[in-house]
């Protein structure tokens, strides 16, 4: 109970018989803690360092232990004190990390001018990558030049599917020839049954990413998928990669329709969340501020919801729901 104090279990064992039996021997104090007379002398030790066994003013040769509203009230005030000192030595340290974050960042961005990032080697590149996904809030568009012989991963612990548990409105253009790789095509199943939309064409110019329609994420060298990615912030340029992808989304072919999508998937925890505030009356509004999320995001979770059980209104959401036992 003591010990943020300093004070151990023997500690005050010691403490308590010498304020119970203030005039007893260590021998005494020994026996009634019923530990070792050596123990008993370093603990005394102890209680000596912690101020808590002081010399008597009348005796200069005798020693007691201090009332415990005194002793404990300046052990407690003294680590206190020391908390205080050890916070403001984590403050500094955060402080030094954030420095050191930045200039890490510095060392990963090759050059920047204005709105223009340039990030070296593949390993930073995806590292900044996944630091922007963390921060996307509405959308995320994505040209991606797969080929059949490229590796691919399940879509669970995927980038997209933290994506598209928060309700991101996800697109994806892939090439046609990736349908040949299993892998592939289950991802892209999946994507679809999570709520993303898919396309495929013949051929891809490049990779290419837009997160919120603000920023566009290009290969350094799109020979060489090794070399790293170019960040875009300009106004301008973003708004050449977006006419860039609706170019290919619009040629592109649907590899699902509508009625291909699982409505016996499982639900993703903010479905299961958003279904669980609107079925106790919530309006969207209330729901976007109880998880955090923006009033469209809950939106869009909510229509994908009502497409998905095909429910014209919150009513028919609400039976649909429960006949599936959702809520």
């Amino acid at each position: 109970m003591l010990d943020p104090l300093g004070v151990d279990e023997a500690t005050f064992a010691v403490y308590h018989a010498l304020l119970s039996q203030p005039d007893s021997t260590p021998e005494e104090i020994a026996a009634l803690v019923q530990r070792p007379v050596n123990d008993v002398h370093e603990l005394m030790d102890r209680l000596r360092k912690l101020e808590l066994l002081v010399p008597t003013w009348a005796n200069p040769d005798g020693e007691h232990a201090v009332h415990p509203r005194v002793g404990l009230a300046n052990l407690a005030e003294r680590r206190r004190a020391q908390l205080n000192a050890e916070l403001g030595l984590l403050r500094e340290a955060e402080t030094s990390a954030e420095v050191v974050a930045e200039q890490y960042n510095s060392l990963l961005t090759a050059r920047s001018s204005g709105d223009v990032e340039v990030i070296k080697g593949r390993a930073n590149a995806s590292r900044r990558i996944d630091e922007l996904a963390l921060k996307v809030r509405h959308s995320f568009w994505a040209l991606t030049p797969v080929h059949v012989d490229d590796a691919i991963r399940p879509i669970d612990g995927s980038p997209d599917e933290p994506l598209l548990e928060r309700g991101i409105k996800l697109r994806a253009v892939y090439l046609q020839n990736m349908m040949e790789s299993r892998a592939a095509a289950e991802y892209a199943a999946a994507i679809h049954r999570l709520g993303g939309e898919v396309r495929a064409t013949p051929t891809l110019p490049m990779r290419l990413l837009i997160f919120d329609q603000e920023i566009a994420v290009m290969p350094l060298d799109p020979t060489n998928h090794t070399a790293g990615a170019v960040i875009h912030r300009s106004p301008a340029v973003v708004n050449v990669a977006m006419a860039l992808f609706d170019s290919y989304w619009s040629h592109g072919s649907e590899l699902f329709s509508p009625e291909d999508r699982d409505n016996e998937a499982p639900l993703t925890p903010h479905e299961a969340e958003v279904l669980r505030l609107l079925a106790g009356g919530a309006k969207d509004e209330q729901v976007a501020r109880l998880l955090g999320i923006s009033l469209r995001t809950a939106r869009r979770i909510t229509a994908n919801l009502s497409e998905r059980l095909d429910a014209a209104s919150r009513f028919e959401l609400g039976v649909a729901a429960a006949k599936r036992g959702w809520v």
